[in-house]
């Protein structure tokens, strides 16, 4: 099974909310997920923005899990990848 680290859409309108959760390749965006591992809010200031567990961030990136582009810039923000 492929395993992707992408964004889950929550929140309400004009209000987005992600999720960062590991899911399936073949799962739909909002759909079944196999674990979250922190949130995202765009619409915040600073720090307050983004919150991830780095450790289970580095142990699925470990198993073979493929950020996406988005996530990834997340996860090298949060100090989980290296910066290129």
């Amino acid at each position: 099974m492929a395993t992707r680290i992408r964004l889950r859409r929550t929140g309400r309108k004009k209000l987005p909310i992600y999720r960062i959760v590991v899911a399936d390749k073949e799962a739909p965006r909002d759909g079944r997920f196999i674990e979250i591992i922190g949130t995202y809010q765009p619409k915040l200031e600073g720090d307050k923005q983004m919150t991830l567990d780095v450790d289970k961030a580095k142990a699925w990136l470990a198993k073979g899990a493929t950020p996406t582009d988005t996530v990834e810039a997340l996860l090298k923000r949060a100090g989980a990848l290296p910066s290129a």
